[in-house]
């Protein structure tokens, strides 16, 4: 009898520390995205916003453990009140050494040294790592010889960050500050990639004697946690920006509210899509409760799963879903572009 207790007492023994041992390594995270808007630089002849994304992703102690960073500057030539409308745009990490920062050698703080645009915001993205939002919010910057925001840290600065961060600064804050983040829970080694893709809306049009014109150019952003070539979470956003211009090509008006995430119920997708209701189930879901729940559809899965994602158009005309299962869930709504840039964000992990 003796034999047989020890026996048992051994085996949940080994059974306890299979699970600890299971479980070691694993800490709880949570994955938030911000996004900051800014038509200023729009003048006559040109239509532009410059949207900035950042991912975050936070340890229970919200200490930022990863930060990833982003620039849509999408610009289009409105001389004339003219449109583009198959203008392709490329983000200014996507660009690299492109965007010619370090060519324009616009030395800010004199310290001989111009580094690329993506060099300085990834060290940026490391120089935040183990801060809090508090300390993010703490951060200051004084007005460089060329008139931009640049950082106050020598540290920073010494990393080769001498460029403007106000909006790098207000976009992570943002990430940290996300209600609306996904949390889960890993081993360390994830990774985390930002995604944003710009396209042309339908409403872009030119000026003419009797209208003013349009530029829609709206943009999609992802964030994406990654191990082991799978999405662990994921959250994305968007924003429809429109800029008004007369046939002189003079900026008439810039119309931006939030984006899609931070609208909610203002946004409007449940009031209206509920005359059209997409799939006849009797309901329709506010965008970001959709976003969201796409956003859990796809965990699990790699890049490639996600761009693979069947649609098919559905009543009015949008490439909706085919999954019976992310139906079911209240994602009714064109995915076409929320899977392209999710799978993007996926690519670029790091």
């Amino acid at each position: 009898m003796k034999k047989i207790l020890t026996l048992v007492l051994c085996l949940a023994m080994v059974l306890t520390l299979a699970t600890v041992f299971a479980s070691c390594g694993k800490a709880d995270y949570k994955l938030g995205m911000g996004v900051v808007v800014s038509m200023d630089s729009s003048a006559d002849n040109n239509a532009q916003v410059d949207a900035t994304v950042a991912a975050v992703v936070t340890d229970e102690d919200g200490k930022i453990v990863l930060c990833r960073i982003d620039v849509a500057q999408n610009k289009m030539d409105v001389t004339a009140g003219a449109v583009k409308t198959d203008a392709i745009f490329k983000t200014k990490m996507e660009k690299g050494s492109e965007y010619g920062m370090a060519a324009a050698k616009v030395d800010a703080n004199d310290d001989g040294v111009t580094k690329e645009w993506d060099e300085q915001a990834k060290a940026f993205e490391e120089f935040v790592v183990g801060k809090t939002v508090a300390d993010i919010k703490a951060m200051t910057t004084a007005a460089n010889k060329i008139g931009y925001q640049m950082t106050t840290d020598a540290d920073l600065l010494a990393a080769g960050c001498s460029m403007q961060i106000t909006d790098f600064i207000a976009a992570v804050v943002k990430a940290c500050e996300d209600e609306q983040g996904m949390s889960f829970t890993a081993k360390k080694g994830f990774t985390l990639g930002v995604a944003a893709k710009t396209a042309v809306d339908k409403e872009t049009k030119a000026a003419t004697a009797d209208a003013e014109g349009t530029v829609a150019m709206y943009t999609d952003f992802a964030a994406a946690v990654v191990a082991d070539d799978a999405i662990i979470a994921t959250l994305n956003d968007a924003i429809q920006p429109k800029i008004n211009m007369d046939v002189a090509g003079t900026i008439t008006k810039k119309d931006f509210t939030a984006t899609k995430r931070e609208l909610k119920e203002d946004y409007n997708m449940a009031k209206f899509g509920a005359k059209m209701d997409p799939n006849g189930d009797g309901k329709v879901l506010e965008w970001y409760v959709q976003s969201a729940e796409f956003s859990k559809f796809v965990v699990g899965k790699t890049a490639a799963e996600v761009a693979a994602m069947e649609t098919a158009a559905n009543s009015i005309g949008y490439q909706m879903t085919t999954d019976a299962d992310l139906l079911a869930a209240g994602c009714t709504m064109q995915i076409t572009g929320i899977k392209a840039v999710v799978a993007q964000s996926a690519t670029n992990a790091r």
